[in-house]
């Protein structure tokens, strides 16, 4: 399965434990993770800026992440999908990777529920939303 974990997903995962940290383990292991230079930009100036990490801290933390990814150019959608323009870059993101899902926090997002074929769930409710999908008999 083809996982993008929003900006949200991956600074919680890095810098706390709990589910957030839980899924980004999992999908690592079991998952195509799918990002862009836009996620990994967010994701690098937050923890510098609001979670005072220092550059080779988050530098380190990339480069894992990119280790694990695959980095693609979000897709243009065209008009505004959601409130926010940089969510619709996440939801250009997963379209580019042909994600089957979007991990996120996000309420902007999550109100969504899915974006053409592709699923948005919350961090906890990956593992509900995984046992699903292997249910689901082949396309």
């Amino acid at each position: 399965m083809k996982v993008v974990l929003d900006t949200n997903v991956l600074i919680a995962a890095f810098i706390t434990r709990g589910a957030c940290g839980d899924v980004f383990e999992h999908c690592a292991r079991h998952h195509e993770i799918i990002t862009s230079d836009f996620i990994l930009s967010e994701f690098r100036r937050h923890l510098v800026g609001k979670f005072r990490f220092h550059a080779g801290e988050a530098k380190a933390a990339i480069e894992l992440l990119c280790s694990r990814a695959k980095v693609v150019t979000p897709a243009q959608l065209g008009e505004g999908i959601c409130r926010d323009p940089a969510d619709d870059v996440i939801l250009g993101t997963a379209v580019a990777g042909s994600a089957d899902c979007i991990v996120t926090g996000d309420t902007d997002l999550l109100v969504i529920g899915k974006f053409r074929s592709i699923d948005i769930v919350r961090p906890a409710a990956f593992a509900e939303y995984e046992a699903a999908r292997m249910k689901q008999p082949p396309a």
